[in-house]
């Protein structure tokens, strides 16, 4: 089955074909790094990892580029509040995202750009504009005119009177016509600057994401990725500026992931209910962090309450749970038995039901559903009178990878502990045959303390994770 994803640019499913043949160029749109980022920055970092992760499962190279905006008003009035220059804000937090989205499983971009790095490229971008005709400059700006690109609202799916409705100039601003938007701005007195052909300033936000996928991508890319509020305007401003300068199509496919609520109020500063998701890691499991965003699927909006995480966390644990399950019942194992071709069958149809669901527009939710029919079956065949290896390796193996796709693994450490864990039951074990009660009872205790739990049945004794 073909992967189809849903192309806000059409509005409609459409099946994937990269530009490509096995290679898939993917530009994501990053953070502005003023501060440390909330949960609604951390969605899209999640669910476009799982997206890059299920394309590579899918045989795809994945050319996947992150950017930076670092230099911005936000960044410069940080900087001022802090007494500190603008790059020292600017590195101080993409640190803080980098040390963030690893603890949330996310793999490094291929290229992380940014605005700074790439000053020269953007300042030749908008000399293209400007010789073209689709910008013009005045008093050391530059804008943009939309109404000279043709097309200008087709990601919106706004006509151009519409989106002329709502346009407004502001005080200090001397473009023509209210839609315009600045590629240059002209730079103010103390403020970071560069020099370039219409004076000292600084790039526009717009303008940064069309040179940068340009310059590590090429003028057509596949997909280009961001939250639903980036597209319009910021994306739709990137397709003109890019379909201006490079006479073709800026992105075949344009992916936008929902809002995050909190307790059903869309999160905001003036809301107060602003929640950052290093907070948030130091309160919980930064996987259960993930698979709680990945249970809803990316179009939706998701709302938060930590109660919901806590069900995320239950959810989880089902599935490590009878992973831990499975490798218990290794050890009493036999090698053949009539009916392991039954269930080799079984494990393969699940991991190819959890295929089909993340080729329909990377259904997390609908795959994760999978990943619980999978961990149910493995504790139903753990009932047998007798099991077979390659059969709970199978079940294990499943497990692991199409975790590993969800960007969650069954750690080193996990596996560390489960080891100390065999060894105390194994103690208790050989305290029970010696009619030494009390240390099993101390044992058993022990264990409970930790949120391990045994039971006892006619196969052995069994463990997990209460």
């Amino acid at each position: 089955m073909p992967i189809k994803i849903y192309n806000t640019l059409t509005r409609e499913k459409e099946t994937f074909k990269p530009i490509e043949e096995g290679n898939v160029r993917m530009y994501v749109c990053g953070p502005t790094v003023y501060n440390y980022i909330h949960i609604g920055n951390a969605r899209p970092a999640i669910v476009f990892d799982s997206v890059r992760r299920y394309l590579e499962y899918s045989g795809y190279d994945v050319d996947y580029v992150l950017n930076f905006t670092d230099v911005d008003d936000k960044i410069i009035k940080a900087a001022k509040e802090a007494g500190e220059n603008v790059p020292e804000v600017a590195d101080r937090y993409i640190d803080a995202y980098l040390e963030d989205v690893e603890a949330l499983g996310v793999k490094k971009a291929t290229h992380n750009p940014r605005v700074v790095e790439t000053m020269d490229d953007i300042i030749r971008f908008i000399e293209g504009l400007v010789d073209k005709g689709f910008a013009y400059a005045v008093d050391g700006d530059v804008y943009f005119k939309p109404r000279a690109f043709d097309g200008y609202g087709k990601l919106s799916h706004q006509s151009i009177e519409e989106l002329r409705s709502g346009a407004r100039i502001q005080i200090g601003e001397k473009k023509e016509d209210p839609l315009d938007f600045a590629l240059w701005k002209k730079a103010k007195e103390d403020e970071i600057a560069w020099d370039s052909p219409w004076g000292e300033g600084r790039p526009g936000w717009h303008i940064e994401c069309s040179a940068m996928a340009k310059k590590y991508l090429g003028e057509t890319i596949d997909i280009h990725a961001g939250g639903q509020d980036l597209a319009f305007p910021h994306h739709e401003n990137e397709i003109a500026q890019s379909e201006a300068m490079n006479e073709q199509p800026f992105a075949n496919y344009w992916m936008h992931n929902g809002y995050i609520n909190i307790d059903n109020e869309k999160m905001s500063k003036s809301l107060g209910n602003f929640v950052l998701t290093r907070e948030l890691i130091e309160q919980h499991d930064p996987e259960v962090i993930r698979f709680f965003m990945l249970s809803v699927h990316y179009r939706h909006p998701i709302n938060f309450t930590h109660e919901l995480l806590e069900g995320a966390k239950n959810s989880l644990d089902r599935i490590r749970t009878a992973y831990s399950n499975l490798e218990h019942r290794k050890a009493s194992s036999m090698n053949l038995a009539d009916n392991e071709a039954q269930w080799l069958e079984k494990v393969e149809e699940l991991k190819a039901q959890f295929a089909r669901e993340m080729d329909d527009d990377f259904n997390t939710a609908n795959a994760i559903s999978v990943l619980f029919e999978l961990a149910k079956e493995a504790n139903v065949y753990l009932q047998e009178d007798q099991t077979v290896t390659g059969v709970i390796e199978a079940f294990q193996v499943a497990i692991e990878e199409l975790l590993e796709i969800l960007g969650i693994t069954l750690s080193e450490e996990e596996a560390l502990l489960d080891e100390q864990i065999e060894a105390l039951i194994k103690e208790r074990n050989e305290a029970r045959k010696e009619r030494n009660f009390a240390r099993a009872d101390e044992i058993r205790d022990a264990l409970k303390g930790k949120g391990i739990l045994l039971e006892d049945t006619p196969q052995g004794v069994r463990w997990k994770r209460g």
